[in-house]
């Protein structure tokens, strides 16, 4: 007589054998579990190195975990670097300027560069076209002030929040010192984002710009560009124009920044906390007595 009351359960109430997840995996490697956050930064390389996370991950967690330590005066685009527009120009004007700067959000300011009056849209532009009575006043959005001192992460969620894009940076005494975009923050995180601005992959690692100036990879190989400038910089310790530039002034240089190593000029146009990605390169003229002496 069959047992009424089974003392195993039936097949189909068997737990069916599956792939552990990506999280219980890692679960089994913290324990105990991390009680600093360096702690748990070991933990997520051990699993990299076991190969339960892949390098791009890891560096996403990395870039998150940075964002709250960086602040927007870390990461902004120096007053200095800012392309901007004069609210007494022409708006007719503004066009060649959008395409050679490739932005889609420009702060408009009235007299000094400190004094910013609100952010154009150059989709906004077209207005001008199309309406007789445009006036660029009131076209502008509104402009967003904020600290050196932000921190990236509050940063990205007052972003979201507010659906805007850009924000303008001021110091303690209230002067510009610089902007910061969503991007720029993004980029902390999945490091360089490439849009219009940035060279395809396809394209080759030095591009020649109409306005005399190139634009080069970070990771193009020095011999490379050696060969292409007439340059003699050395790859004995870095094998990349981003690596010079980073073991020369030792640290990664952020955006905006320039740097010069005779007879070049290089200006940071993308980078991320690790690593250079794209450059704007000037070859810069030799004094009159030196062009005189090697006549």
């Amino acid at each position: 007589m069959n047992d009424p009351y089974p003392s195993s359960k039936p097949a189909y109430l068997k737990q069916v054998d599956r792939p552990r997840s990506l999280l219980e995996r890692l679960s089994d490697l913290i324990s105990p579990e991390p009680d600093t956050r360096a702690e748990l930064l070991e933990v997520l390389q051990d699993a990299h190195e076991r190969n339960l996370i892949d390098a791009d991950s890891l560096s996403m967690i990395e870039g998150v975990f940075q964002v709250s330590e960086l602040t927007a005066g870390d990461i902004m685009v120096p007053s200095a670097q800012m392309d901007m527009v004069n609210i007494v120009d022409a708006p007719e004007t503004f066009i060649p300027f959008m395409q050679q700067t490739a932005h889609s959000r420009f702060p408009v300011y009235e007299g000094s560069r400190d004094n910013i009056i609100g952010i154009l849209l150059a989709k906004d532009l077209l207005r001008y076209y199309t309406d007789p009575a445009f006036d660029l006043r009131e076209t502008l959005r509104p402009a967003v002030f904020i600290p050196e001192s932000k921190r990236l992460n509050i940063l990205l969620r007052e972003f979201r929040i507010n659906r805007n894009h850009i924000a303008i940076v001021v110091d303690e005494y209230g002067g510009v010192a610089g902007l910061v975009t969503i991007e720029d923050v993004l980029e902390q995180i999945v490091g360089d984002i490439e849009d219009e601005f940035d060279l395809d992959e396809d394209q080759d690692n030095i591009l020649p710009m109409p306005d005399g100036s190139w634009r080069v990879h970070g990771l193009t190989e020095i011999s490379q560009f050696n060969e292409a400038f007439g340059t003699g910089f050395s790859d004995h310790d870095v094998d990349t124009v981003g690596g010079l530039l980073s073991n020369h002034v030792g640290h990664v240089p952020h955006r905006g920044e320039v740097i010069t190593l005779p007879p070049i000029r290089f200006e940071v146009l993308r980078a991320d906390a690790r690593q250079v990605h794209l450059l704007q390169v000037r070859r810069e003229s030799l004094p009159d007595s030196a062009s005189a002496a090697g006549a």
